[in-house]
């Protein structure tokens, strides 16, 4: 019974991606739609910023981080990975929660993609404008 309350689950979102968090007790090992963080994240930067909270928290090595993310690209993965790992982290620990917040961890980033608009090519770009 104790095992099952030691399993912290966060859902992060960024753009259109989700992430479904799972953080565990253990020795600091991550994967990422069961791969490795590294083989997923190719970039160092996408890496980074996915495990940022756990940093911030400093408790990288303390946990097993599971994570299933669907949707966007791998820039808005990253994302919503950190955001995913810096809720289940609150779930943990709610001390964390000023720690968090004042690094920018548990803010949802609201900028999605602007729909096309009928009339137009685009969100914002205009067919060409012919005077004669």
């Amino acid at each position: 019974m104790s095992a099952e309350t030691s399993v912290y689950l966060g859902t992060g979102r960024r753009k259109s991606s989700t992430a479904r968090v799972r953080i565990v007790a253990g020795t600091g090992q991550t994967s990422v739609n069961d791969r490795k963080f590294e083989s997923y994240f190719t970039h160092d930067n996408f890496v980074r910023r996915a495990l940022a909270p756990l940093v911030t928290a400093d408790s990288k090595d303390k946990f097993d981080v599971s994570v299933n993310v669907a949707g966007g690209g791998i820039s808005s993965q990253s994302g919503a990975v950190a955001h995913g790992i810096a809720r289940a982290l609150l779930k943990f620990n709610p001390e964390l929660r000023v720690t968090l917040k004042k690094a920018g961890h548990l803010t949802r980033d609201p900028r999605e993609k602007e729909r096309k608009k009928p009339g137009q090519p685009g969100a914002r770009k205009r067919f060409q404008f012919s005077k004669r």
